[in-house]
């Protein structure tokens, strides 16, 4: 495993997703700060148009602005426990009673964020017009909700993975 170079890549990759993250959620909340201050030119700038006649759209896409900045800290959580975990794989040390509950608490983040998908999508639909279409996809990704599942299995068996490795330990 020390020569394999999906490790380091993966190292390398997930430190620079954790800085993305953080930047579209400074990104974010300026846009959002920006459309109380210079209201007319943002939403110009974003195709509604003038916001009189509007007014629906523009709480609804403040909405979403609003559940992206909070994912931020989700998708954070995500992304460091994952890279925690490949730092642990690193140094030879897997299965461990951290990353069992770090794959726990990441499926739990991956979980919040799909919810907060649907709370797009929902609010989405339900402001968006014939005027101003507001058009997000909201296919049920089924690949997401199976990973979701797939890392509370996978917690629970590194969770058994340690307990057998301290049982082994404690019979040497």
């Amino acid at each position: 495993m020390k020569h394999s170079t999906v490790l380091p890549a993966t190292r390398i990759t997930l430190r620079i997703l954790i800085i993305l993250n953080w930047i579209f959620g400074g990104l974010i909340f300026t846009l959002l700060a920006v459309s109380f201050q210079a209201e007319e030119w943002t939403w110009r700038a974003l195709g509604v148009g003038a916001v009189a006649g509007h007014e629906g759209i523009v709480a609804g896409m403040r909405a979403i602005m609003v559940i992206g900045i909070a994912g931020i800290p989700i998708a954070y959580v995500v992304l460091s426990h994952l890279l925690r975990i490949v730092e642990s794989v690193r140094a030879g040390e897997p299965f461990t009673l951290g990353n069992a509950r770090r794959l726990r608490t990441t499926a739990w983040a991956l979980l919040g964020l799909e919810l907060l998908h649907i709370c797009v999508v929902a609010i989405a639909s339900a402001v968006s017009t014939r005027e101003v279409p507001l058009r997000i996809s909201g296919n049920l990704n089924l690949t997401g909700w199976l990973a979701i599942l797939l890392l509370f299995v996978l917690a629970q068996v590194f969770l058994e993975g340690t307990r057998m490795r301290e049982d082994l330990e404690g019979t040497v």
